[in-house]
């Protein structure tokens, strides 16, 4: 997530996936071939991404590379306005060698509904100008390049923010507009619950904020906010709090609207820990601390 590599200030990774051309030369290499594999769905797409739409070294031990490793898929985990995500297995057929993974696929622009583009969208431009003009003005080239931009968007921030040391889940790898990434849950299958989800005698509440307090601290340390962040778009995986849905991260130097970003985010999510017994001057508090870390204030 220096502009989140090529697309300034933060869309494209470097690699096939930094130009729509490339997205959809992705997308089709990620499709299911006639000639799959004896099980599964389909062979692993690992060596359709190129090195720079894979996720950052060093990888998790649980990350299968292997070329003969296939991908199963399990179920839908979640549907949302702009991306579906599907619990996916791979797997070396004949070992033990698989992994449970998260597969988030964008959908085409005919079935999207970006409705948060404009105000996010605000300190960002494309390198080609016609783009820029074509995005601002709407047109249908426009809304097919500002829809294709939100995977790599994504990929490119988890990438960022796992390095950084941010609670969110690795990022496997991206093939067009499927990202791969870690599964946040349990062996079986079982996703992790959001934290809106949790009762109040589940939770330690004070350890769940310093947490949150933390990985915010670092993304605004590297000059970014969440953008959308509220009790529904952050798991608890055995205590420990992990941060998703991140396509839409702000860059808050860049965003004549950064600052109030950052302060939305924590007033939207500090709502669920004043509810059930943080006090409040502890959302004034890590606000006044993430505006200095940004130098806002």
């Amino acid at each position: 997530m220096d502009g989140f590599d090529g697309f300034e200030p933060e869309y494209f990774p470097a690699g096939t996936a930094g130009t729509s051309e490339g997205l959809y030369e992705s997308a089709l290499l990620s499709s299911p071939s006639a000639d799959g594999p004896a099980e599964g769905d389909r062979w692993s797409t690992w060596d359709r991404s190129t090195p720079t739409e894979k996720g950052p070294e060093p990888r998790p031990a649980w990350v299968v590379t292997e070329l003969a490793a296939v991908d199963t898929e399990l179920g839908i985990v979640k549907t949302g306005k702009e991306a579906d995500v599907f619990l996916l297995e791979r797997g070396v057929p004949g070992t033990g060698r698989r992994t449970l993974m998260a597969a988030k696929r964008y959908r085409d622009s005919q079935h999207r509904m970006f409705h948060r583009d404009s105000g996010y969208l605000e300190g960002r431009q494309h390198k080609e100008s016609r783009i820029s003009r074509a995005m601002a003005k709407r047109t249908a080239f426009g809304k097919e390049a500002i829809a294709g931009q939100w995977a790599a968007a994504e990929f490119s921030a988890l990438c960022r923010l796992w390095t950084a040391g941010v609670a969110v889940p690795y990022p496997v790898q991206i093939t067009g507009t499927e990202i791969l990434m870690e599964f946040v849950g349990t062996a079986d299958g079982t996703a992790a619950p959001r934290l809106a989800q949790l009762r109040s005698e589940e939770a330690d509440i004070g350890d769940l904020w310093r947490q949150l307090g933390r990985s915010l601290s670092l993304l605004a340390a590297d000059g970014y906010a969440h953008g959308d962040l509220s009790a529904y778009n952050i798991l608890v995986r055995q205590g420990q709090l992990v941060i998703i849905d991140v396509p839409q991260v702000v860059d808050v130097i860049a965003n004549p609207r950064g600052l109030s970003f950052l302060e939305r985010d924590v007033r939207n999510v500090g709502a669920w820990f004043v509810s059930r017994g943080l006090p409040e001057r502890s959302v004034e508090e890590l606000i006044d601390s993430l505006a200095r870390d940004t130098r806002l204030r």
